[in-house]
């Protein structure tokens, strides 16, 4: 078996580990984003975990990419008829993990043991790793003021401009056991960046104190996937939000926030013109179809990863 780290967060990223957990020689450890999570209606909400978990289990909303199949929604239409927040989704079936994890975690169990039931229960082959223990909340410095994701996300569905984002809780936060020795593998095969937001999918992994440093010294290539197709997003604000911070929008405008970190970059035919001025930022390309249409797409392009870091060099350990 190959041992393989993949750090994820939204739908592209859950899209494209599900792939690499669909390769039969692939050891899978997927460290997720947790700058989303957020406290709603006195429950712990963990959105990105949440859709890597139950893409990984096959139960995913195909058309939407989050949530349950064939969900239903008593629960919060009562919640809208009584008065009360109804603008965050939370379905009926999915609710009760949601119930569930707020218990354990009042009990004093760790994020991470509880997500890691959750994924035995639910036949997850893969390991799924919260990227800390420890509350890590993403928030918008958006023109107006500063918001807490969810409600720049899903509330305000990313209207207001954005200028940054701070990560309140990172000093505190912790390199779990669990990702430590993911990363420690000595035979690890690759560390592959899924096509998930830069700014607020990846950079909270990567803010994590000793989890870059844990990479760099794992010596296996870091390949990263362009969530940017065409100068558009696949899925989610990642080209407006580049944008509006004055990047290029496009995959050379995500592959510079990479430089010094990855060694490789993956790109969509469609923007196989950039691969000479990434190239250029010291990063070796990879061009091929990088839209994940299907679960055949997302194996295939799995395994492009894969073979790419396979030829690229290894790092002095």
């Amino acid at each position: 078996m190959r041992p393989v780290v993949a750090l994820a967060g939204g739908v592209g990223g859950a899209r494209l580990a599900h792939g690499l957990a669909g390769i039969e020689d692939v050891a899978l450890s997927v460290v997720v984003n947790t700058g989303d999570d957020f406290e709603h209606l006195g429950l712990t909400i963990c959105p990105d975990l949440d859709t890597v978990l139950y893409t990984l289990a096959g139960r995913a909303n195909q058309a939407q990419g989050w949530g349950l199949e064939a969900e239903s929604w008593a629960f919060l239409d009562q919640i809208g008829q009584l008065g009360g927040p109804d603008w965050f989704r939370l379905g009926d079936r999915d609710l009760a993990l949601h119930v569930l994890r707020t218990q354990r975690l009042r009990d004093g169990a760790r994020l991470t043991e509880v997500m890691a039931d959750f994924a035995r229960r639910l036949g997850l082959r893969a390991a799924l790793l919260p990227m800390a223990d420890e509350p890590v909340r993403t928030l918008v410095d958006a023109v107006g003021g500063e918001l807490p994701f969810q409600d720049y996300f899903v509330r305000l569905r990313c209207e207001p401009p954005v200028r940054g984002f701070r990560f309140a809780g990172i000093a505190a936060a912790r390199l779990t056991p669990e990702v430590k020795a993911a990363l420690a593998a000595p035979d690890l095969a690759a560390v592959v960046v899924c096509p998930s937001n830069p700014f607020v999918s990846v950079a909270p992994v990567l803010a994590v104190p000793g989890l870059r440093a844990a990479i760099v010294a794992a010596g296996a290539p870091v390949v990263a996937v362009s969530p940017i197709i065409g100068g558009a997003a696949v899925k989610g604000p990642a080209a407006k939000m580049l944008g509006e911070l004055g990047l290029e929008v496009s995959a050379l405008g995500v592959a510079c926030g990479y430089i010094g970190f990855a060694d490789g970059f993956v790109l969509d035919t469609a923007d196989r013109d950039l691969a000479p001025a990434i190239e250029a930022l010291g990063l070796r390309t990879m061009v091929t179809d990088a839209l994940m249409r299907d679960e055949a797409d997302r194996v295939r392009l799995a395994g492009e990863c894969l073979a790419f870091a396979a030829a690229l060099p290894r790092r002095p350990r």
